[in-house]
């Protein structure tokens, strides 16, 4: 018969993951959102009264589980899509990522559209602060020809947030995994059009229109489509 785990034991292994519950409870308080900074190792540790080693073992738990996203030597963010493994649909697996980026996009015109008119009616401040913010993130970048993928991921994501419905968040890694596939296939072609797009999008949303975001969204895919059956078509 095996030995039964001491009470202190099992304190010192579970603390790690207490400690992890403690950062979630605190994400929901502050209202953090995907692509939000975290406090730092050291405020975490004052407020939650717990050692810098227990919060580091703690954030590779939430890391692991895709809460959070650790960037070393720009600190720990919430995840683009919380609690969603990476490439939870398995679109690594599929070989053909010209119809994989085709068919992600009949698949975006189904969701997106409605996602930008939901996100015009109901964003609050914080929300619009952020779209614009990561709008323009993605104009200067692409202006710079400079990788803009990760915040044109956080774009699409916040729109999504914006939505608040509970299901959409669900929905994200459609749209997150066909942009990375889009720019590599694309090489950037569409950069003029995406521009003028996202500004157009947000501006929609920041007027609470949700006609002229949802048209605005559709159009966003069009450019995308069109460049995608020229390329096909060569």
């Amino acid at each position: 018969m095996t030995n039964p785990i001491s009470p202190d034991a099992l304190d010192e292994k579970s603390l790690p993951q207490k400690i992890a519950e403690d950062i979630i409870a605190l994400i929901l308080e502050e209202h953090l959102q995907p692509g939000d900074k975290l406090p730092n190792e050291s405020n975490l540790s004052n407020r939650l009264h717990a050692g810098r080693s227990s919060i580091r073992e703690a954030m590779k738990l939430l890391a692991s589980r895709n809460i959070v996203t650790i960037r070393q030597g720009s600190g720990t963010y919430v995840a683009a899509s919380p609690g969603m493994v990476e490439d939870p649909l398995g679109f690594t697996f599929i070989g053909d990522k010209k119809k994989l980026v085709a068919d992600l996009l009949d698949v975006r015109f189904l969701l997106e559209p409605s996602i930008a008119a939901m996100a015009a009616k109901w964003a609050d401040e914080n929300d619009i602060r952020k779209i614009t913010a990561l709008c323009s993130e993605v104009e200067d970048l692409l202006l710079q020809q400079k990788n803009h993928i990760q915040k044109d991921i956080e774009f699409h994501t916040a729109i999504a947030m914006s939505s608040k419905n509970l299901v959409v968040p669900r929905l994200i890694p459609v749209i997150n995994s066909s942009i990375p596939l889009f720019v590599e296939i694309t090489k950037s072609r569409l950069y003029t059009e995406t521009i003028e797009t996202h500004r157009e999008i947000t501006e929609a949303i920041c007027a609470h229109d949700s006609v002229r975001a949802q048209d605005a969204m559709y159009l966003h895919l069009v450019y995308n489509r069109r460049l995608i059956q020229k390329m096909a078509e060569t």
